[in-house]
């Protein structure tokens, strides 16, 4: 497998991003290892929050969630996927697949920090993953978090909105990472923040994962990945674990499955459910220090 790591001085300039990461290595499928980078910030002995962001954004997406959370006495993880931040990129789209993407974070997760008792908060594809984790690892898992995601299984039609944006992710021939992450908020973003997101990207090669993790979503009924997703859906409708449907008032790709979530899963009853106002589809970057509260006083109650 070739791999792109991306260079330190890359991440030079990050606005408002102090914490520094921390790095262990995960099982490649060819036999190698991956460095996988996540940050451990707050009181190390405080009730953990995984933050798990999405496609394309890396650890970064929550540093203003992370400073709200820190300030409550929570301990954050936040890594980075493979394929993003300052983890390593393998530089072929076959080398991603959904089953992968679960895995080496559960590697990280499971065997490399042994957390126990976390609340995840997945946003994006940190929910397509993260849900995995929590229907395949309940006893780790003692709270949920679900901001603007879902956990598609094939069996009913993505929005047009998301097909566009796979379309264009699959035909570009140069990817702006920034700009696409720009493109998900409703709030204006500063040329030092959108280089931030392209910060982990310094060379096309390294974007295999950007352009991968669209065609990995499930959008038929036999995918790879369907068999898998609906099993954990049996384990999530069936679990009391609690279960915070946290969306945005202003995200047309996955706002549709915000009452899917509230209607399916018994650990969302009894809860109020807050909207997060004036955000798309990347909450965290529109209104990070709004979602921190939520999650915190979640966590903290």
């Amino acid at each position: 497998m070739e791999v792109y790591r991306t260079p330190d001085d890359a991440f030079d300039h990050l606005p408002d991003f102090p914490w520094q990461p921390t790095y262990v290595e995960v099982a490649d499928p060819d036999g190698g290892r991956l460095r996988m980078a996540y940050v451990d910030a707050g009181p190390a002995d405080g009730p953990v929050a995984l933050l798990l962001h999405g496609e394309p954004s890396w650890s970064f997406l929550y540093r203003h969630v992370i400073e709200v959370l820190v300030d409550r006495g929570i301990r954050c993880v936040v890594p980075d996927l493979i394929g993003f931040g300052r983890s390593d990129k393998p530089m072929e789209t076959a080398d991603y697949s959904f089953a992968r993407l679960v895995e080496w974070t559960r590697e990280l997760v499971v065997d490399h920090l042994d957390i126990r008792e976390a609340t995840l908060v997945g946003q994006d594809w940190g929910g397509l993953v993260g849900l995995r984790l929590v229907a395949e690892h309940p006893d780790r898992f003692a709270r949920v978090v679900a901001a603007n995601t879902g956990l598609p299984t094939g069996d009913f039609d993505m929005p047009e909105i998301w097909w566009q944006f796979r379309r264009a992710v699959e035909s570009a021939e140069t990817l702006d990472v920034g700009r696409l992450v720009a493109a998900g908020c409703v709030r204006p973003m500063t040329d030092d923040v959108r280089a931030a997101y392209d910060a982990p990207f310094p060379e096309e090669r390294a974007k295999a994962g950007v352009r991968a993790l669209p065609t990995l979503v499930p959008t038929r009924p036999d995918d790879p990945a369907s068999a898998a997703n609906r099993a954990a859906w049996e384990v999530l409708s069936a679990s009391e674990t609690p279960f915070l449907v946290a969306f945005s008032d202003g995200d047309p790709i996955t706002g549709g499955m915000a009452p899917v979530l509230r209607k399916l899963i018994p650990g969302t009853r009894g809860l109020e459910h807050p909207t997060i106002a004036d955000a798309g589809h990347f909450l965290q970057e529109d209104a990070g220090a709004d979602l921190g509260q939520v999650v915190a006083g979640f966590m903290l109650r």
